[in-house]
C-alpha cells in the first residue's frame, strides 16, 4: 500500500498534496485522497481533522471549496481529505444512479455481496488511511484526530464519531457537520443506500449507521459535536433556543432528507445539552458550499479546542 504522490501545492506556507494508492479496503482499486500538511509540521507530528465529502464529491471538493485550510494552518492541523466512494470498481450498475454507487459509499462497509469486496469506506476512512499515511512516515498524530463533513460526509463523521465511543476506541476526539444526514434509516437517501449497500437493509443501517439511533445508545460519556444547519425551524419548535432562526435556502433539508430535528431530539433526551450538542442554523444559505465555507473556519477552531488540548 505504498504512496504515490499525484501532485503538491503549496497552500499557506503548508503544502496540500494529492497521493494514491492500490487500496485493499477498497478491493483492490486505486483510492486517491489529499493531505494537508501546515508548515509546523517541521517540528513534529501534528494533529488531523478529517472532512468527509457529500454525494457526487470527490477527494477534491473540501480541499478546493470548504476554505479550510487556512484556518488549519493557523491552528497547526493537518488536513485529511479522503474520496466519497471507490472509483472503477465495475459493479454493476454503480454508475446508473448519482445517488448510489460511485460517488456515494456512504461512509460504511456493505454486507451485500454484489456490493462488499469495493464498498467498504468505514474500514477505508478509519483504518486503512491512517496506516498507509503512518507507514509513509508523514508527520500527522493519528492519537489526535477530529472528523468533519457535509451531508452525506456530515451522516459519515457523526455516525463514525458515535460509533468510536460506542466501541471504546474513541478514535476521534471531536465531531461536527455541516448540514448532515442524520436519521438515514427514515430517509430517501439512506433507505437507498441500505437497501443496497447491506445484506439487512434497513435494519442492518438503523442498527450500525443511523446517528440518531446510535446517540440513543451512549453510555454518560462526554461527547462534543457541532452541527451548522440551514433552514432548521423544526429544531427551534422542538427546543426552544433564542438564536435559532428560520432559513430558507436549503432544499434537501425541506424535502425530508436531513432530518436534523430528529436527532437533535434523540440527543436531548439522552441528557446531552447544547454545550456537548450545539446545533447552530443559519438564515438564507443553501445547501452548498458557499454555506460551508463561510463556517468553516468556526469548525476548525471548534476541533483545535479538544486536539490541542
Amino acid at each position: 500500500m505504498s504512496l504515490e504522490t499525484v501532485s503538491v501545492t503549496k497552500s499557506f506556507d503548508g503544502h496540500l498534496t494529492k497521493y494514491k494508492f492500490k487500496s485493499t479496503a477498497l478491493g483492490g482499486v486505486y483510492a486517491k485522497f489529499n493531505l494537508f500538511i501546515p508548515a509546523n509540521a517541521a517540528a513534529g507530528k501534528v494533529p488531523v481533522l478529517v472532512f468527509l465529502a457529500g454525494l457526487e464529491c470527490s477527494e477534491d471538493t473540501g480541499a478546493q471549496k470548504g476554505a479550510f485550510i487556512g484556518p488549519a494552518a493557523k491552528e497547526g492541523i493537518a488536513l485529511l481529505f479522503p474520496d466519497t466512494s471507490p472509483r472503477g470498481a465495475g459493479v454493476e450498475g454503480e454508475d446508473d444512479d448519482w445517488q448510489f454507487g460511485t460517488g456515494a459509499g456512504f461512509y460504511l462497509n456493505a454486507t451485500n455481496p454484489k456490493w462488499a469486496k469495493h464498498y467498504n469506506m468505514l474500514t477505508h476512512v478509519t483504518v486503512e488511511l491512517p496506516q498507509v499515511i503512518e507507514a509513509a512516515g508523514l508527520p500527522v498524530d493519528f492519537t489526535r484526530q477530529s472528523i468533519t463533513g457535509h451531508s452525506m460526509g456530515g451522516h459519515g463523521s457523526l455516525t463514525l464519531y458515535l460509533s468510536s465511543l460506542l466501541g471504546g476506541s474513541k478514535q476521534y476526539r471531536s465531531a461536527s457537520a455541516f448540514a448532515p444526514i442524520c436519521n438515514p434509516s427514515k430517509c430517501p437517501w439512506g433507505e437507498t443506500a441500505f437497501k443496497g449497500y447491506l445484506a439487512g437493509g434497513i435494519a442492518e443501517g438503523q442498527d450500525l449507521y443511523d446517528a440518531t439511533e446510535l446517540v440513543k445508545k451512549l453510555p454518560k460519556t462526554p461527547v462534543h459535536i457541532l452541527i451548522d444547519y440551514v433552514g432548521c425551524f423544526v429544531i427551534g419548535a422542538v427546543l426552544p433556543v433564542d438564536h435559532f432562526v428560520q432559513g430558507t435556502g436549503d432544499k434537501h433539508y425541506k424535502n425530508g432528507q436531513l432530518l436534523p430535528d430528529n436527532f437533535l431530539k434523540a440527543a436531548r433526551d439522552q441528557g446531552y445539552d447544547e454545550v456537548q450538542v450545539r446545533v447552530r442554523d443559519h438564515e438564507g444559505y443553501d445547501h452548498g458550499y458557499y454555506f460551508i465555507s463561510t463556517f468553516g473556519a468556526d469548525h476548525v477552531h471548534f476541533h483545535a479546542n479538544f486536539l490541542k488540548a
